[in-house]
């Protein structure tokens, strides 16, 4: 078990670094140096770097709870390390460490990766204080892994929906930095005008800032009331608040293209385990 801190504060001033070479090569090795020595200012060096993970994140990987849960589980004195109590948070464990929680040895859970054509109706929340329907309601037996939603969908939003127990996919598919492309088709209460259509496409001001699609099109070559829509951003509701800007109502949005992923084969409600080549597709980065 590793506790780590920061760096300690001598109040010595460093040594000043001499100029580097002239010529973007000595520039670039210099900023390849400066990198690497700040990772290691992060995680001291014990000789099994690679392993350290934070025990509240080893705890919420076994399934019994969520990585808040797991802080407070530690602060009331339940997890055992190696047989000794710990009680402090930001503590990092590595991997031939035992921990216990009661008395009982945690074992990280088997990832699992599952995607959905989500119905209308069905809430993406693992538990839902109004009691409606929770999408985890239409997986009932499909595995004893704790899984969850990555990201949300609007109750009355159909289409592609991922879930899993991985946490680090979930952040990457998630985090506005990455910009995960979606695609929806969105169906209008009137049709949509093509100079509305160009805002969109050039971009508009929302009370959370500047918005524009990837791309836009009509859907339908007769029905002007359908379109498609492919957008980078993971603000929320923000396909609703583009069209509502601009005095539209969407009748029914549909996601047919989330981060690699598409309902193909899947009908409405109906769910099936991703493939090994699409899992490492998306661990890869592989898809926009």
């Amino acid at each position: 078990m590793v506790i780590t801190r920061g760096p300690r504060k001598t109040g010595v001033a460093p040594k000043r670094r001499s100029s580097p070479a002239k010529g973007k090569a000595g520039i670039k090795t210099e900023r390849k140096i400066i990198r690497i020595k700040r990772q290691f200012k992060e995680i001291p060096k014990t000789g099994h770097e690679d392993e350290l993970i934070r025990l509240n994140k080893y705890i919420a990987s076994t399934g019994i709870c969520s990585r808040r849960e797991a802080d407070e589980f530690i602060r009331a004195g339940l997890i055992t390390v190696n047989g000794k109590l710990v009680t402090e948070l930001g503590v990092k464990i590595s991997s031939s460490d035992q921990v216990k929680y009661n008395g009982e040895t945690l074992r990280e859970e088997k990832k699992v990766y599952i995607l959905m054509n989500k119905p209308k109706d069905y809430v993406t929340t693992v538990e839902d204080p109004h009691a409606r329907k929770t999408v985890l309601e239409l997986l009932k037996g499909a595995c004893k892994e704790r899984i969850y939603p990555v990201g949300r969908l609007d109750r009355n939003t159909t289409g592609v929906l991922l879930l899993t127990n991985d946490g680090e996919l979930t952040k990457r598919l998630t985090h506005p930095k990455f910009e995960k492309l979606k695609i929806y088709h969105v169906y209008l209460n009137k049709n949509l005008k093509q100079a509305d259509m160009d805002k969109i496409s050039t971009g508009i001001t929302l009370e959370d800032g500047f918005i524009k699609a990837d791309s836009i099109s009509y859907a339908d070559s007769v029905d002007k009331k359908q379109v498609g829509i492919e957008i980078h951003s993971g603000r929320n509701h923000i396909v609703r608040r583009i069209f509502e800007n601009l005095g539209y109502e969407i009748a029914k949005l549909d996601r047919v293209y989330f981060a690699g992923l598409t309902k193909k084969d899947l009908r409405r409600g109906e769910w099936r385990f991703l493939s090994g080549k699409e899992i490492n597709m998306l661990k890869m980065n592989a898809y926009k």
